[in-house]
């Protein structure tokens, strides 16, 4: 009976989906549910672009129990409990509400997770899965004792599938057990700048020494995308393994936004009773990443993009520097007295609130150079600041080879210096 409900469930869909295909506009109601994966077509993404597929329709913001909305929020009909917009780059918020207060993350744990492994491990270490991490509780991949799967492997299903069981077995291939490997992400969240975070495990199930806030994910997700490999990760929709369980070896990507919103581009989701329905989005364009984040949240899917939408319509892009830039020049000690120009090796495009007067600061860190410098060498850093904290920065390169000066001039400067301080 279970199968024939399925069979019909995907024949229902794929007629869905002829049938939207055919239509010229969408408006879609999306609820908060993760039932809605079987509803969701999908749509080729334009990445150059950030903006919502459907037109959504709006609805009026439930009864919410114990939740206060200022008559100033902006949002007035956003659900979620907590909820923040930053743009990724200077980490400046756009939007908050309740940015600072402590709720259970869910399954977007999983993102810290991601990220300590990416800076732990190689993409192809052989994880032996463990019992422990077999045996593991909530949604899973289905992992058995003693398999033995590629780490990449195990992040995509991890973070596509939302499996708890791959959590644990890439913890303890990098730190041995679940519990130390908690603690490396509680050490790592607090030196991104998200102190009011403590991680117990690696999947995200409920325990009460295990919190985080909105902004502290927002934070931590904008350090992921730093991070190569993350976005590749966080933004895949579909792809398929061997050794996934179901007989298409098919894995596709819990998260609704890379298929609803444009330039969308991760990344995950999460749900207990304890924490209500959260997500953590991204989104990409005219070279901002907007980082969205709701926590508790009725409708997330509607929440996310009216929060990606407010971000992208609020802010505009503000390129500082682009790499190959002269941006000062420098004295080289030993040198030919020639000044070493100093090129950025980056460009950097960060968010500008759109009447807004705070402007980004910028200043070069220029290290004691001495001769010989060769075009290419890093000399220093291209600072920007907001506010007097630093947001952003690129390295500076020798723009010129400079030589270290022959003892013949060296000895005709001191000479020349002498009879210049005579005169």
């Amino acid at each position: 009976m279970y199968l024939s409900f399925l069979l019909n469930l995907s024949r229902e869909y794929k007629e869905f989906e002829t049938r939207l295909k055919k239509r010229k506009f969408a408006h879609l109601l999306l609820a908060g549910s993760m039932a809605f994966t079987f509803l969701v077509p999908q749509l080729i993404t334009k990445p150059a672009q950030a903006e919502a597929v459907y037109d959504i329709q709006e609805m009026a913001r439930p009864d919410i129990p114990g939740l206060v909305v200022s008559p100033d929020d902006p949002l007035q009909n956003l659900t979620a409990r907590s909820a923040v917009v930053i743009d990724a780059a200077s980490k400046q918020v756009i939007y908050e509400r309740n940015k600072d207060e402590r709720r259970f993350p869910a399954s977007t744990t999983k993102i810290m997770t991601l990220i300590l492994a990416l800076e732990n491990s190689n993409m192809d270490d052989i994880v032996t899965v463990s019992s422990r991490a077999a045996g593991k509780e909530g949604s899973t991949l289905w992992l058995e004792a003693g398999e033995k799967i590629r780490m990449g492997d195990l992040l995509y299903g991890m973070m596509m599938h939302s499996g708890n069981d791959a959590t644990v077995a890439v913890a303890e291939h990098i730190a041995g057990s679940e519990d130390k490997f908690a603690a490396m992400m509680t050490a790592k969240a607090h030196e991104i700048g998200a102190v009011n975070t403590n991680f117990a495990n690696a999947n995200g199930l409920p325990r009460d020494d295990h919190y985080t806030t909105a902004y502290d994910l927002a934070l931590i997700t904008a350090y992921g995308y730093s991070i190569p490999g993350f976005e590749d990760i966080v933004s895949t929709k579909e792809t398929d393994f061997d050794w996934v369980k179901d007989p298409s070896h098919h894995l596709r990507n819990e998260n609704q936004m890379l298929w609803l919103y444009r330039g969308s581009n991760g990344v995950k989701t999460g749900y207990t009773d304890a924490a209500g329905r959260c997500l953590v989005s991204g989104a990409k364009q005219d070279g901002l990443q907007l980082v969205a984040v709701v926590l508790d949240s009725v409708y997330m899917w509607n929440d996310s993009i009216k929060l990606l939408d407010y971000g992208f319509a609020h802010v505009e892009p503000d390129t500082l520097v682009n790499a190959g830039d002269i941006v000062d020049y420098a004295s080289v000690s030993g040198g030919t007295g020639r000044k070493l120009p100093l090129k950025a090796a980056g460009t950097l495009t960060l968010a500008k609130l759109k009447d807004a007067d705070k402007q980004y600061k910028t200043h070069v860190e220029v290290k004691d150079l001495r001769a010989p410098v060769k075009q290419g060498d890093t000399v220093g850093r291209y600072v920007v600041e907001l506010d007097g904290r630093e947001v952003a920065s690129t390295d500076l390169v020798a723009g010129a080879d400079i030589t270290r000066r022959s003892f013949f001039l060296t000895v005709w400067s001191f000479l020349t210096s002498l009879f210049h301080g005579k005169a």
